[in-house]
């Protein structure tokens, strides 16, 4: 009986104990800490605060709805307890006949019957306005802090010891003046509002403000029409009008409009630009100006509201009203209605500006300009390296046309003979018809027929003459590389012509042909291509020696090949050995005991200047064969 006794004592003790943990969970909860010994509960300091906020729009509504994002943000941030916010709309505002107030105060107070908030925070004038004259039946005790609310909507007389306010001031005539002066040529101002019971009263006190500057522009009062008149209006205003937009909640027609819906659809057809004091309609459709700030005036809210959670008495928070701040202005707005910055007041900031295309595009155009440097660097190397070469090669030609006369020089050296033999011919047969025709003038009877044959002959004679001096003074002359359309044919048979009686008394054959009525026009120094064919023909020429026995000839044949057109010098010599055959038109290669190996290798120079080829070969039957390609004239 005992043992029962004791298990049934030590059952009851654990439930005991089960039971008092249960309750001190419970207690924790609440708020409340371990039981004193007078029986009372002791304030936890981690229990988490209860904060009420209380709209007057709505949580969603522009502009209130930015700051209350900006006071609880703050709070959350910088409070050390937990917070329990919790929200409310009033919505009675936004009708132009306010409904009854009973129903949500008495939602209020049965909602927060028992446990009150630790703080209550209106936003907004109409809030301010309920929670003064309901206090005393919901929050007789807690603390209230009216935020964002005009100074002229405060009832400073309702005010009590537990009572705060965070104002701001709006100034009228100041934000009128900003946008006279942002566009002096101003000569209207209309004024965009709703038709509730508040925005008639701000219509009123805009009126009594603006007095001073009626003798600077005209007003228009857009307060008491329907929203879509106002915005047939707002797309037909005359020059020189900006628009200043008040608020919307309520239009004269008794349409609600939300948020900054309304705004948006004035910016889309008006055809004058928009200002407004309001910063959370700043950056979307609004040129911009001095504006309340919404950060300046969240974090003050939260200063009070975190002091007098910290035991400060309320009264003792004093917050001066809030003007507006410093004034900035959407870049993009400026640009779209042509205003100047100059005209901004100083100390402005120009915001959302587009970047420019270096800002934007900073390294792609870095990039460019650097591979650009490169190249221009490049190009101005290439165009040093150009001239350079082109000096290079004015100055080979000049060299090449000094050696070429040179070489000139020794190859009519070994033509003296001929040049004799062909200058004697003629001169001696004119001075035998001379002497002829003197001896038939002293007769009686002159035959004066035959005397103007001699005459006849004297001046055939005299032009055979003059043409082998002019061939010699063309071959010998000394001129700078010249390029001109020339005739080939009629080039090389004038060389042939220096050189035939030079193969005549060497007993060999020099033959030339050229097909009948084939023009062969080429691009090119004729003295130069002159050389070309008397080095090749003098070399054939000493190619055949003279014990050779068998056909002793030299043969030059003109000829076409797709565009080119060939010089061919071929003889019946031996030849050239094979192993020459890849050096034959190297500098001083040659064959020849006394020989300087120049003359084939200036040939091949004066060919490659002319842009030709030059081709060493044997022929089948023996000898050996030149070819010379020069392109055809266009």
């Amino acid at each position: 009986m005992t043992g029962r006794n004791s298990v049934a004592s030590a059952k009851r003790r654990v439930a005991e104990v089960a039971l008092l943990c249960l309750g001190l969970a419970v207690w924790s909860y609440l708020g409340v800490g371990p039981v004193n010994a007078a029986g009372q509960g002791e304030v936890n300091s981690r229990a988490p605060k209860r904060v009420l906020l209380l709209h007057s729009f709505g949580r969603d509504f522009l502009p209130w709805s930015e700051y209350a994002r900006s006071i609880k943000t703050n709070l959350e941030q910088r409070s050390p307890w937990p917070l329990d916010i919790q929200e409310h709309t009033l919505l009675t505002a936004r009708f132009t006949e306010p409904g009854a107030e009973g129903p949500f105060v008495e939602y209020l107070r049965s909602m927060y019957q028992g446990r009150p908030p630790d703080i209550v925070m209106s936003i907004g004038g109409p809030a301010a306005g309920f929670v003064q004259k309901h206090r005393a039946e919901l929050f007789p005790n807690a603390p209230m802090v009216l935020t964002t609310v005009e100074e002229r909507l405060i009832d400073r007389a309702s005010l009590t010891e537990r009572d705060t306010v965070v104002s701001v001031r709006n100034d009228f005539v100041a934000a009128f003046r900003n946008a006279l002066q942002v566009l002096p040529d101003t000569r209207t101002i209309a004024l965009v509002i709703g038709a509730s019971a508040l925005e008639k009263f701000w219509l009123e006190e805009v009126k009594k403000d603006v007095e001073p500057l009626e003798d600077r522009v005209s007003f228009v009062w857009y307060g008491d029409l329907p929203f879509d008149e106002i915005l047939k209006r707002a797309s037909a205003l005359p020059p020189h009008t900006v628009l200043f937009w008040g608020l919307m909640s309520v239009d004269a027609a008794g349409v609600v409009h939300d948020g900054d819906r309304a705004l948006h659809r004035l910016r889309a057809v008006a055809n004058a630009p928009i200002f407004c004091f309001e910063e959370s309609f700043f950056g979307r459709d609004i040129v911009g100006g001095p504006m309340h700030s919404i950060p300046e005036l969240g974090e003050k809210t939260a200063d009070a509201a975190l002091r007098i959670l910290g035991g400060e008495k309320p009264a003792d928070v004093k917050i001066e009203p809030i003007a507006y701040a410093a004034p900035k202005y959407d870049w993009r707005e400026l640009q779209r209605w042509g205003i100047s910055e100059s005209n901004l007041p100083k100390g402005s900031e120009v915001l959302f500006r587009e970047p420019g295309i270096w800002k934007e595009h900073r390294w792609q155009l870095a990039l460019i300009a650097a591979v650009i440097l490169i190249q221009a660097g490049l190009i101005s190397g290439l165009l040093h390296e150009r001239r350079g070469r082109r000096l290079a090669e004015v100055e080979s030609r000049e060299r090449l046309a000094e050696l070429a006369h040179v070489n000139r020089y020794a190859a009519v050296g070994e033509l003296t003979a001929s040049i004799a033999h062909e200058l004697n011919q003629p001169l001696g047969s004119i001075l035998t018809n001379a002497e002829t025709a003197e001896l038939m003038l002293r007769g009686t009877a002159p035959d004066l027929v035959e005397i103007g044959e001699i005459l006849a002959d004297i001046r055939r004679d005299d032009q055979r003459a003059g043409e082998v001096i002019r061939r010699l003074r063309s071959v010998l002359k000394k001129a700078p590389f010249e390029i001109k359309d020339i005739e080939l044919n009629e080039t090389v048979r004038e060389a042939i012509g220096l050189v035939g009686d030079v193969a005549a008394r060497r007993n060999i054959a020099l033959a030339f042909y050229a097909p009948p009525e084939m023009e062969l026009h080429v691009k090119g120094d004729p003295v130069q291509l002159q050389q070309v064919v008397l080095n090749l023909i003098l070399n054939a020429l000493e190619a055949i020696s003279e014990s050779q026995a068998g056909k002793r000839e030299v043969s030059v044949t003109m000829g076409r090949s797709a565009d080119s057109a060939e010089i061919r010098v071929g003889d019946t010599g031996p030849g050239i050995a094979v192993a020459d055959l890849k050096t034959i038109f190297e500098p001083f290669f040659t064959t020849k005991p006394e020989g300087m190996g120049m003359g084939l290798a200036i040939v091949r120079t004066i060919v490659e200047a002319h842009h030709g080829t030059i081709s060493a070969e044997n022929q089948p039957f023996g000898g050996a064969l030149f070819t010379v390609r020069l392109p055809i004239a266009s």
